[in-house]
Parts: structure tokens; C-alpha cells; sequence
């Protein structure tokens, strides 16, 4: 008898709306930023309740972007999570800055508002110009951070830059509140987080991740994210300022997107040469991609609606097992599940169950790696740092996931573990 095939970590839902969005674009030979781009610009905005939208080719770049537009800058640090993916803290660098680690939350794996609300308390000092300066900021001017090849001042709290971990909305307000404190802006990276809403402590209404009036949010689009673009990034914003800050930076820094250019304006009585108002690079979505995403967004609320499905049936099956940490989802929150994530007691049962699930045919993944475990980081940053961070990764495991999944592959992972539990 042939084996059952293997169920993926994920797999995106396309199909031909999307081929024939990306067919129509070749055809057009319109391929860089353009009507497509513009276009899924708007419906981002509009679903996200968000002024402004701008496609870029990454979200990395996105949240570069954004953290050079709220005024980071080097030689400057930002308070943000080590367990994360390590575009996260990356982000920080490419702005010049230096990351300086909070722990998590041991039952979202978010950013503790308690723990950096003590880090600001106890770790920074005020300068004379009434801004937060890190307490030792020469540790953290060592290997690859920026601050090692910068004489002058160093260590200026700049921004806070949380994460929406596997589509979990963080304690936006509490953040919020501890940013308002320290006098310093919130970079959002949702890069898992589309779909996602969470609750307004002010008005109690329910508002989706990118709506917040007080920060810049950052959305990716590879293709184990809620839409896929293959790959891609979106930034949101209220703030017009921002918004055209990225837009400019987004093309090496130009005036005028290459759309204006070309087909906006009459050449014939307009021969005018755009300028260049900052150094900057090429993080421009295409028109493919974009199209691409026009597409996706018609699925985005059924994409939502069949994970949430499919974590719900994943919970209710599993809730019997005592060896398992099933994810939590506050009050003040509603998940895309972009990721399910379960935990053990230890390391140990931890790769005991990825071996069985690998003999079933069950692909699995590690849960959420520690930047600062990573070597870039690691001459900073020691064992023992980041204690709830360190445990939550060494402790868990992502399982199979995906709007595609069928009822009988739904059916197998939750044998499998209930087999194992």
C-alpha cells in the first residue's frame, strides 16, 4: 500500500484568480510599480482601516523603513523582542540602531508590558536634552552592532518595536502606554498579524491590526503568511508625513514613482527629470506581485475564518493532553493563526514528538527561534538573558496549519499527537 503523503508545515491558497492576475500584468508589459500596485495599496488600507498603504518588496525593509521614518537613526537602540524571527532585530541594525531585548509573556510569547516597563525603569537614565539614554549602552558596542563603529553619542531610546508573534496581537495599549512614557514612538512588526484584530482599551471596539492611529505597522507577504505574494511587505500608517517618507525611500530615494513617470504625465509638454530627495535604495513591490495580492485579498476573510476553524478543532481535540501547552488567545484579542504552536515540558519531549510526527509523514517545524541566541548577536547577549524567551523556544514545536487542509489531514496531526500525548 502507498504511504500517505506528507502534510507541509503550510501551503498558500492560490489558485487561477492569481495566475490569471500575474498572466495579465506579462501581457500588459507594464511589470514594475504601477495601476496594480496602487490598487492593492487601497484595498490593504481600506481592510486594515489604515490613511495610508506602501507595497515594498520586503517586510524586513518595511520595518527598516518605518523605524527610519519615526527617527531612528545611529548610533540610537530600540527596545524590542529577541524571540522573534531575526528579521526582526535585523531591522534595527539596518537602520543603524542596536536592539535591546525584552522577555515575553510565558502565555503569548509577546512582549511583556511588565518587562519593559522595568527595563525602562531600571535600565535607562535621562540625558540632559530629557531623552532615555541605555544605563550600559557599552555592552552592547560589540560584535556586529553599529554602535561599535560609532565614536560620538550612543544609546538614545529611539522607538519600541513590538511583534504580533504568529498572528497573536500584543498588549498594544500597555505598550502604547510605557512608549508615551519614555516619549518615544511604536513600530508594529505584523508581519503575521493580517487578519488579526484585537480590542481597543479606549472604545472597546474590535479594530484589526494596522488600524492603530499611533504607529506604523509592518505586514509580510512570503509564502507561509496569511497572503502570499510569493514574496513582499506592506506598511501602514495614519500619518501622511510617514507615509510618503517610505514611499520616497521605497525608489532610491525619487520624487515620483516610476508610474508618474511614464504614463501619469505627458512627456511631450512635462520633459521634466525627477529628483532625488534622499540616499536611499530599491525596495519596490512589481506589478505582478501586486496583482498577485489584489487577488489574495478577495480570500483574505475566508483564509482567516478557515484557519481560526481549524485551531479551534485543533484545541478542542488536544485539550485532554497534559503534556501539552495549547496556544492562548487573550480577551483583548482575535488570532489569524498563522502559525499553530505547542509546547512541552521540556526540550526533550519536544523532539521526542518531532521525530514521531516525521515517521507519520507530519512535517514540523521548531517553534520561534531567540535572535539573541544567534551568532550575530551572541557577543552581547548570553544564556540566561531572555529566560522565558529561551524556554518557549526550546520547548516548542509548529505544527501543520493552512486554509488547505483537508479534514483528513487535520484528522492525522490530531491522531498523531493524541497517539503521543
Amino acid at each position: 500500500m502507498a504511504s500517505e503523503p506528507r502534510i507541509p508545515i503550510a501551503r498558500p491558497w492560490l489558485g487561477v484568480e492569481e495566475e490569471q492576475a500575474a498572466a495579465s500584468v506579462i501581457r500588459s508589459g507594464w511589470l514594475i510599480s504601477g495601476a496594480h500596485t496602487q490598487a492593492f495599496e487601497l484595498s490593504f488600507a481600506q481592510y486594515c482601516k489604515a490613511r495610508h498603504a506602501v507595497a515594498l518588496n520586503t517586510c524586513t525593509h518595511g520595518l527598516h523603513l518605518a523605524l527610519r521614518a519615526v527617527g531612528v537613526g545611529p548610533g540610537d537602540v530600540v527596545l524590542t523582542v529577541s524571540h522573534s524571527f531575526i528579521a526582526t532585530a535585523n531591522a534595527v541594525r539596518l537602520a543603524g540602531a542596536e536592539p535591546v531585548f525584552v522577555d515575553v509573556d510565558p502565555d503569548t510569547a509577546n512582549l511583556s508590558p511588565a518587562a519593559l516597563r522595568r527595563i525602562l525603569a531600571t535600565q535607562f537614565d535621562k540625558d540632559g536634552d530629557g531623552a532615555l539614554v541605555y544605563r550600559d549602552v557599552k555592552s552592547l558596542a560589540l560584535g556586529e552592532s553599529p554602535l561599535a563603529n560609532i565614536s560620538g553619542r550612543i544609546g538614545r531610546l529611539a522607538a519600541i518595536l513590538l511583534v504580533h508573534q504568529v498572528g497573536l496581537p500584543a498588549e498594544i495599549d500597555s505598550i502604547l502606554d510605557a512608549a508615551d512614557g519614555a516619549g518615544v514612538p511604536v513600530v508594529e512588526d505584523a508581519a503575521c498579524a493580517l487578519g488579526s484584530m484585537y480590542r481597543s482599551a479606549a472604545t472597546q471596539d474590535w479594530l484589526p491590526i494596522g488600524a492603530n492611529r499611533r504607529t506604523v505597522a509592518c505586514f509580510s507577504f512570503h509564502p507561509r503568511k496569511v497572503i502570499t505574494t510569493g514574496e513582499g511587505g506592506m506598511v501602514t500608517t495614519d500619518n501622511s508625513a510617514i507615509a510618503k517618507r517610505i514611499n520616497i525611500c521605497r525608489q532610491h530615494g525619487m520624487d515620483q514613482s516610476p508610474h508618474e513617470r511614464h504614463v501619469t504625465r505627458d512627456l511631450a509638454r512635462n520633459l521634466v527629470r525627477e529628483e532625488y530627495l534622499a540616499t536611499s535604495n530599491n525596495y519596490r513591490m512589481t506589478d505582478m506581485q501586486a496583482a498577485m495580492g489584489e487577488a489574495q485579498m478577495t480570500r483574505l476573510d475566508a483564509i482567516v475564518e478557515r484557519r481560526r476553524t481549524i485551531a479551534t478543532i485543533y484545541k478542542e481535540a488536544l485539550a485532554g493532553s497534559n503534556n501539552l501547552r495549547l496556544p492562548f488567545e487573550p480577551s483583548y484579542a482575535r488570532s489569524n493563526f498563522q502559525s499553530f504552536i505547542i509546547g512541552f515540558r521540556d526540550s526533550a519531549a519536544a523532539r521526542r514528538t518531532a521525530a514521531a510526527l516525521d515517521e507519520k509523514g507530519i512535517d514540523v517545524r521548531p517553534g520561534i527561534m531567540n535572535a539573541h541566541e544567534a551568532r550575530p548577536y551572541q557577543a552581547i547577549w548570553k544564556t540566561g538573558d531572555l529566560p522565558v524567551s529561551e524556554m518557549l523556544s526550546a520547548t516548542t514545536l509548529t505544527i501543520p496549519l493552512f486554509p488547505t487542509m483537508t479534514e483528513t489531514e487535520i484528522g492525522r496531526v490530531v491522531a498523531a499527537l493524541q497517539k503521543i500525548g
